[in-house]
């Protein structure tokens, strides 16, 4: 039910004018405007854990739009390497243009590849309409592009395939288990079939054969017992804490960071911010139950 008012913006729109909602909403989402997520960015700098930031948006549909997107990660880089701090932009495809064409997303993600220099940028995976189209863009890249990483989802049947075809040649890939809502013909309709999955491709990720070709896995979980399976199966398979890394969403389990940190593990917490919320709210609310008990008990409150 969450996942299909995900795509209903007009109830957005609505939410919008209940204080409770924003007052809730920012435990997710850092605030509207670049200022807010450099504010989020230096807390997390200041308490030792490099981080991830996305500015929130899908599916433009004007070229003006796409560049402007462009224009506010060149803005974010800049300020991101002028305070020093430890942290990857992460894109979505059709917030650059991808719905107006291959070539209009190219641009943008060129502009923003080019101001990020030795950072990373990740490509973030959308729903399955976009998959094959952001995979063909992440291929097109990255011979150009040595600092474009791309994502994967674990509730897609294809996934395993996909993986596969792209760990021969080396890569830094996000591993999480996806938000959209998808068909049963494509996706796992079951977590504990996703979670089951995301071990596999975990394994497959940490494999000899995938570490000697040079991969870097992040692990997108606030999954305990996922966590525990990775960093045991680092472990016997001998490889360096600082080979992969873990990545947590902001304002989602915090209290998991201080344990992770203690073990020896890298951990990177993804920021977002922008006017653009609800999509991105109401799919973390359908992610975890205690998500949106949290969001009831403050309306409750209030």
């Amino acid at each position: 039910m969450l996942l299909r008012l995900s795509t209903r913006p007009e109830i957005g729109r609505q939410l919008e004018r209940l204080p409770v909602s924003r007052t809730v909403v920012r435990r997710f989402v850092a605030g509207e405007t670049v200022g807010a997520a450099l504010e989020a960015l230096a807390r997390l700098e200041a308490a030792g854990l490099p981080t991830a930031v996305t500015y929130l948006g899908e599916n433009v549909t004007t070229a003006k739009a796409a560049a402007a997107a462009a224009d506010t990660y060149c803005h974010l880089l800049e300020e991101i390497h002028r305070r020093g701090f430890r942290t990857t932009p992460s894109v979505k495809l059709t917030h650059l243009g991808l719905d107006l064409g291959e070539a209009v997303a190219l641009e943008n993600l060129e502009r923003v590849l080019r101001q990020a220099g030795q950072t990373w940028v990740w490509l973030d995976m959308e729903s399955t309409a976009y998959t094959d189209r952001t995979l063909a863009l992440y291929r097109t890249v990255r011979s150009r592009w040595p600092n474009v990483a791309c994502v994967l989802q674990a509730y897609l049947y294809r996934t395993e395939a996909d993986l596969r075809s792209l760990v021969a040649g080396g890569l830094r890939v996000r591993l999480c288990k996806g938000a959209y809502r998808e068909t049963a013909d494509r996706a796992f309709p079951k977590k504990p079939d996703v979670d089951r999955n995301y071990a596999r491709l975990a394994g497959m990720l940490l494999s000899r054969e995938a570490q000697a070709s040079g991969v870097y896995p992040a692990f997108a979980t606030h999954d305990e017992r996922l966590i525990r399976v990775i960093t045991d199966r680092a472990r016997d398979f001998g490889i360096r804490p600082d080979r992969f890394e873990f990545q947590m969403l902001h304002g989602i389990r915090a209290d998991l960071h201080r344990t992770l940190r203690d073990s020896g593990v890298r951990l990177r917490v993804l920021v977002p911010f922008g006017e653009d919320w609800y999509g991105y709210f109401v799919r973390r609310l359908a992610e975890r139950p205690a998500n949106l008990l949290f969001f009831l008990q403050g309306a409750r409150r209030r």
